[in-house]
This record gives structure tokens, sequence and C-alpha cells, in this order.
């Protein structure tokens, strides 16, 4: 007889209850692995589809061609997402296991996003800023390896192909040409300089001939000789003529058609393909409206911690009189290129030592610091991060722009380093490239309100590893804060509120002591690339306000380290998502 009312094995009751508890893993079984092949064939689609960022990961399977630039191909990526999104509706997200649920939920919002911003016809405007567009293509071959005549032969391949891109981006511009959906003539009337650099009387000028101006010492003389008069070739007779012919449209067709205002309210879906910016690069539900006023906060709070710095730093004068000590004191300021460059390393070794304080784990990627290339550098600011690739063949890259040292305050360097290398970027992105749990496309995925948040949020940082003991240096933490506020209310002031471009660079002028080159870069970039500037103040204040959030919560045994830890661990992430993570963490660690 059963005892408390168990029914034992052997009985009817107890077959038809194993039976069911099989039936319930089996599914679960079915739909993890629906969903594990539907993740990895989505994966292969990615990189086949997209062959630059597969190089560029270490993926060379696809190294001899770029992507398809014509509106089929776009729309047939569209498609690719709706198939997805069916097969993913036709997978029981309930019998998933919670990682496998999470990476469900971000799989199906990434592909959503997708469909939104292409029923929205934003792929018609290409460009996501004055410095980045097809006449920089070339700068793809700075983070390949070329160690083999294989190499050489598929960039061949690739010069040999790219006047395709230049006919295909001309078809996809003429069709923005027809629906109204362009940019601002303020910021691409930029563009036709850069196309000028491209258009070389002689072959070897060109920065698509790089790889052939030194050779591998395993590639054979004879192949040298054959693959450098091949690409010559290659570029003289197919990418400097489709150049010339680019740049006639671009400048007698698109150009004129472009918008006099640099608000993206001017398309006919402005207010609409606005709001959906913001709230995909910030990842939050925040309106135009909502994130100005948070701008004009911070914009407010900094001012009052600029004050207090200023004064500690024994300046006699006005807040003017400051900002243009600033921008011309001569002791601020490195004489040469060379000079600027040797000072950003030695800036970036002063931080590495000093991570231990505040981090348990950090990437084993390395991390170098290069000159941004000359051909964009009059055209972009001060600085960028290029991720290392996957497959460890190139490390991370610390771009920083030399051009004009004169314009490049040294006081600007512990922040800009603390953001774009370590603790920021790169300590980022490369722990995330080797969380090899996670699956591909999240290792390799982006979030800007995540990462711009965690590189703004890094700057932060040097206060508690000692980099900030010159005032002059904490006063430019300050300034990039408050230029990442700024953001916020010109952003939202040109798009949404119908500001000129002169009020966004007044408004700029008066706040931070940036150099107006820099802030006219900036403000060309705000106009070029819409709502993307919002991500890094708001993702920022999202992981502040999670780090005071735990201490609270935990007292002595917040540990910075293992919070630090529970914000990368994952990936980049939305930030609905960091904040359950962080929220769980508190929980686990009181229990």
């Amino acid at each position: 007889m059963a005892a408390s009312g168990l029914v034992p094995d052997g009985t009817s009751s107890g077959r038809a209850q194993d039976a069911a508890t099989h039936k319930v893993g089996t599914a679960a079984g079915g739909a993890a692995q629906a969903f594990d092949e539907l993740i990895a064939k989505d994966w292969e689609w990615r990189m086949e589809h997209n062959p630059t960022w597969a190089s560029t990961l270490g993926d060379r399977r696809w190294n001899d061609r770029w992507e398809d630039l014509s509106l089929e191909a776009i729309s047939l990526a569209h498609q690719h997402g709706v198939d997805v999104l069916a097969a993913l509706k036709a997978i029981n997200r309930t019998q998933l296991s919670a990682p496998d649920g999470l990476n469900y939920d971000l799989l199906e919002k990434d592909y959503q996003t997708d469909a939104e911003d292409y029923g929205l016809h934003a792929y018609l405007m290409p460009f996501n800023s004055q410095r980045e567009g097809i006449q920089t293509a070339a700068q793809l071959a700075d983070a390949l390896p070329f160690v083999s005549s294989k190499d050489y032969e598929d960039w061949l391949a690739r010069l040999r192909r790219f006047p395709a891109c230049l006919d295909q981006t001309t078809e996809e511009l003429r069709q923005g040409i027809r629906e109204k959906m362009v940019l601002s003539r303020a910021v691409l009337q930029r563009v036709p300089g850069q196309l000028d650099k491209q258009i070389v009387p002689d072959p070897r000028e060109s920065d698509f001939y790089k790889p052939y101006r030194s050779f591998a010492p395993s590639v054979a003389p004879a192949d040298q000789e054959r693959l450098s008069k091949a690409a010559q070739d290659a570029i003289s007779q197919g990418i400097v003529p489709a150049f010339a012919r680019y740049r006639e449209f671009y400048v007698k067709e698109y150009l004129p058609a472009c918008y006099p205002e640099p608000g993206i309210w001017q398309a006919p879906n402005g207010a609409e393909l606005y709001n959906f910016l913001v709230r995909k690069f910030t990842t939050t539900d925040l309106t135009a409206a909502q994130v100005h006023e948070i701008g004009l906060g911070e914009v407010a709070r900094i001012n009052g911690e600029m004050e207090a710095v200023r004064a500690r730093t024994g300046f006699q004068g006005s807040r003017p009189e400051f900002f243009q000590h600033l921008r011309t004191d001569p002791r601020f300021f490195e004489k040469t290129p060379e000079e600027l460059l040797k000072t950003y390393r030695a800036t970036a070794k002063r931080v590495d030592p000093e991570l231990v304080k505040l981090f348990h784990t950090l990437p084993r990627m390395p991390y170098g610091v290069k000159p941004i290339p000359d051909a964009v550098a009059p055209d972009t600011t001060a600085a960028y991060y290029a991720p290392g690739a996957a497959d460890g063949s190139r490390a991370g890259i610390y771009y920083v722009n030399l051009y004009r040292p004169e314009t490049r305050p040294t006081w600007e360097m512990t922040a800009l380093t603390l953001h774009e290398s370590v603790p920021g970027h790169h300590v980022q992105i490369a722990l995330a490239m080797e969380q090899t749990g996670l699956p591909n496309f999240r290792r390799y995925g982006y979030y800007n309100a995540f990462g711009e948040g965690w590189g703004l949020y890094a700057e932060s940082l040097g206060d508690e590893m000692g980099l900030y003991d010159d005032p002059y240096a904490k006063f430019g933490q300050l300034t990039y804060d408050m230029w990442r506020a700024v953001r916020l209310v010109v952003d939202t002031g040109m798009h949404a509120m119908h500001w000129d471009r002169q009020k966004a660079i007044d408004f700029f002028m008066q706040n931070a002591a940036k150099e107006e080159l820099d802030v006219v870069n900036e403000i060309d970039r705000y106009i070029a690339w819409p709502g993307q500037a919002l991500a890094y103040k708001i993702g920022q204040l999202k992981i502040s306000e999670l780090r005071t959030q735990a201490a609270q919560a935990l007292g002595a045994r917040f540990d910075v380290r293992e919070f630090h830890n529970v914000v990368l661990r994952d990936g980049a992430l939305p930030l609905d998502i960091l904040q359950r993570n962080v929220n769980e963490w508190i929980s686990a660690t009181k229990a």
C-alpha cells in the first residue's frame, strides 16, 4: 500500500506520469534544438551577407567580396528578418532555459527593430556620419591581415568588385531623392572633398592600394609583381572612374536635393522616424521632449561641478575667459603630431596598471594606440575605437586624431583614453567577444546605449583610479560629461524642435570648453546620424543609477569589482535587461 498518497512504480498511473514527464522533456529538448539551429543558421546568413563584418571578425570565407548594396538585396535582407521572426514564433519560448529565453528575446528585439527601420525607409540614408560612407571603404584594409598570397588575391577581387558598390549606392541615393529621404546639405557637402582624395592620377596613391605597398615575406617576388600590376589596373580602370561618376552624381543631383536645414523633421515621416531613432539608440521609451529635459538638467548639474573645479585651478577670470584659456594656452598643446601621439600612448600606459582596483576580470586581448587616417582626420572627432578580430589576429585599436595638434588639448586626454580604450570600449567589447558561453550574435552585437553608456561611465572611474590628480584633467572629464549632456539638448533640438545648425554650435560652445573644430565636427555628426548621440548620456545615467542602487541595497557587502562583472559579463544589453540583471544580483547577494 502506498504511503502518503504516492503512487508506486509499475502502476498504470505511474506509467502515465512518466509518459507525461517524458513528453514535456522531449518538447523542451525539441524547442532548444530548434532554437539552437535557428541562431546558428541566422549567424551564418549574417556573415555571408555582411562579408566585411565577417572579415573584421576573422571569418575569411568571403574575403573576396563586399556587401550587396542594391535595393533588391536590402529587400531580401528584410525578408530574412521576417522569416526569422516567424521561425521564432513557431518555437515555444516557455520550454527554453532561462539563458536561451534571454537569447530569444534579444534576437526577436533585434529583428523587430530592423523591421521598423525598414518600414520607415531609413536605409535610403546610408550615411551614419560625415566621416563614414562608401568613400571610406578602403579603410577595411587596415583591419585585415595580409600574410599569404590569398590575402592579396582576395583584396584584388574586392578591388575589381568595388565599382559595383558605387553604382548600387548611387541607385540607393536616387531612390532617396525620389522619396525625399535625404539629410542636410550643410553636413554632406563635406563629402565631395573626401571623394576627391579617391580620384588619384597614380593608382599607387590610392588608399585601396595600401596592402600592395609592402608585401609579406611569404609572397614570391613574381606574385608580388603580378598582384601589384593587377591592383593598379583595377584602381585606375575601375575604381577611379567609378568614383568620378559617383562624385558627379553626388554634386549635381544629390546635394541639390538635400535639405537646407539640419533636422530630420524635414523628411516626409520625419517626426515618426526620429521618435523611432530615439527609442532605438537609447533602448528606452523616452520621447524627444523627455530627453531634451534630461539634457538641460544634466547641463545645469555639470555646470555647478565645473565651477568648483575651476576654482581649484586658481584661474582668476570669468567663465568665458577660462574657456578661452583652456582653448589657447600653449602649455595645453603639443607642437607636432608625433609629440601628440607619444602623449596619447603615455596616457594609455598610465591607466593600465590601475584597472585592477576596479575589475576582477579583464580581457586577454591587447589594444594599441594609432593615428586616425589622414584622409578623414580633418572631418572626424578626437578619437574612436576599432574592435580587435575575434580570431586574435588583430588587437583592438584606439584611434586618435593628430590633425592640427594645436586644437588637441592635453587636458582632455585622460577622459578620452578612459572612454575609448580601457576601461571603456576595449574592456567592454573585448570581454564580450571572449564570453564563449554566449551565442555569436550577442558576443559581437552592440547596443549603443549600453556600449556608449559604459564608455562615458568609464570616464568617471578616473577619480577612483587616481588619474584626475590635476584639476585641469578633472575639468577635462567634466567637459566630456558636459559634451554628452549637450548632445541630448542639441540632437533633439535640431531633429525635433527645428533648431538651426548655428544655434546648436552656440549652445555647445557656451557650455563646454572643447575646441571649435571639434564642436563643429560633432554638431555635423549629430545632423548626419540622428539619435545616435543620445545613447551616451542615457546609458551612463542608467549604469550610474544601478551602481548607486546596488551600493545602497548591499551596504558593506557592495563590491564595485563584482558590480562591474555583473554589468559586463553578458555582453551588450538593452538597458531594461541590464537593470533586471543587476536587480537579480542584488537579491542573490542579499540572500
